[in-house]
This record gives C-alpha cells, structure tokens and sequence, in this order.
C-alpha cells in the first residue's frame, strides 16, 4: 500500500464552525455568507483565509472574488468598486431603450457589471466601457471582453474611440454621487476598500456628473439616453444639470431598491 494521501478532494469546513466565526465579525447574514464562502472556496485551507479575511471587515464580493448582479457572476477584484443590487435597476431601466443593434458604453464601469448586464441575451451590439482606476480596468476586462465588449482606460469621455461619437444609444454614467463630507459616513467595507474615486463625488456629490452631462450630447445618437443613479436629495440639481447639457430629464424610481435614475434623451 502506498504512504500517498488519498487523491480525494478533502471536505470543506462545517457551515457550523464558519457561521460561528462569521457572526462573532458581525456579518448579519452569517448564514448566507457561510454557504457562499464554502461553495466558492476550494480547499479548507482556502476556505479558512476567506473567512478570516471577511471576519477583518473586507467586503464579501471581495473575499469571494465575484458579485451577484442580474443573475450573473461578476468577477470583482480586491480594491475595485463593488456593484450594488440597487444598480440592477439602472440596468433594468436602459435595458427598455435598446434599439436594435445597439451601441453601449458603460462609463465610470469598475468591473464592467451594468454593460456586461445590459446586453446578455442580444444578439447584436457594440459595447465599450472605461474607467480611470487601472485596477478597475483589469477587472472590467476579464467581464467585458468574453463578453464581446471593449475596455479602455481613461477619464471619462477621454478614453472612448473617437468614432463612438454621435453614435452612442445608451449611456451608463454609474459616477461617484457622495458628497466628499459625507464619504466617512459610509460603511466601513466601502470607506476602506473601494477606490476614493469611484465614492466622493465632490463637495455636493455632482462635480462628476456635470461634467458628464456637459458632455454627453456630443456622444449620444439622436434619442440616445444617458442613464445615471443619484440620490433623492440630489434629483432637483442632477435634473438640472441634465437640462443645461441639452438633454430631456425623466426620473424613475424603486421603493423596493431605494434606487433613484435619471434618464436624459437627446432630442431627435
């Protein structure tokens, strides 16, 4: 008989010994996290890191390596902006004003969640999405580009092809909306491990915005739309600078996410 070890992959941790540790770090859903850690982790020891690394307060997409978003699995790196579920909504929202065909740029992308999300299941179409965090952009290429898209690197418009302008049907602006004074309020998982840039949006929360909507009419098709998350607060002065770069606000909300998007049109 031989003094190997059998070759059989050796059984994960109890959910019982995980949970425990889980909601002792104050994870409130300690059981769901469990089961995700012990389903994605390979080995034991793989499975211990994670839940240590978890129980010191990094996110859990992070720890896992991939977030949830519209049914898919995103893959998410350690320092790039974690997709929210409320952002489903945004998605779900462009995704009533797709020509057929349609061209896509998914702006301020992080890991490429909301274009990756807008055209799964088309069978035609021209994606390209661009961020200005190099961390983001290696993530938003490992989601984007087997799905048939295009990353770029850059400040917002700066990094898009030239040839997309006029061009552009649908317009994801997931830009940062905190006010700079208020970043310290945020959850500890964000303040500590997502990008400053991708969370302060300035002293009101709309220096990013305005200029995107400055902006954006020179890049969207006639009817194109320009589609961005903001908070409540926040609707009456995003609204208007929607207004001043030419195109027509409509706001749509969901009580369910707590999500508020403004749609911009650019007149035919």
């Amino acid at each position: 008989m031989s003094g190997h070890a059998s070759s059989s992959p050796p059984l994960p941790l109890p959910l019982d010994a995980v949970v425990p540790a889980l909601r002792a770090a104050g994870c409130v859903f300690a059981e769901d996290e469990a089961e995700l850690i012990l389903s994605t982790a390979r080995t034991p020891d793989e499975a211990t890191a994670m839940v240590e690394r978890r129980a010191a307060g990094l996110p859990l997409e992070h720890v896992l390596g991939w977030a949830a978003f519209r049914g898919l699995r995103i893959a998410v790196d350690p320092g790039v902006f974690v997709p929210r579920r409320r952002t489903e909504f945004l998605v779900e929202q462009a995704a009533r004003f797709l020509p057929p065909r349609p061209v896509v740029v998914d702006l301020c992308c992080g890991s490429g969640a909301l274009g990756v999300a807008l055209v799964t299941g088309l069978d035609a179409f021209e994606l390209h999405a661009a961020d200005v965090e190099p961390a983001a952009v290696r993530c938003a290429r490992r989601n984007v580009v087997p799905a048939g898209g295009h990353v770029h690197e850059g400040d917002l418009f700066d990094a898009l092809p030239a040839e997309l302008r006029g061009r552009v049907d649908v317009l994801l602006a997931n830009v940062p909306y905190v006010p700079t004074g208020e970043v310290g309020l945020l959850p500890a998982e964000a303040r500590a491990h997502e990008p400053r840039v991708a969370l302060d949006g300035g002293a009101d929360g709309l220096d990013v915005l305005r200029r995107v909507t400055a902006e954006a009419p020179r890049w969207l098709a006639p009817g194109g739309r320009l589609l961005f998350e903001t908070s409540e607060a926040q609707v009456a002065d995003a609204a208007g600078a929607v207004a001043r770069g030419g195109l027509t606000a409509t706001v749509a909300r969901s009580e369910e996410l707590f999500a508020t998007v403004i749609i911009g049109v650019r007149p035919v």
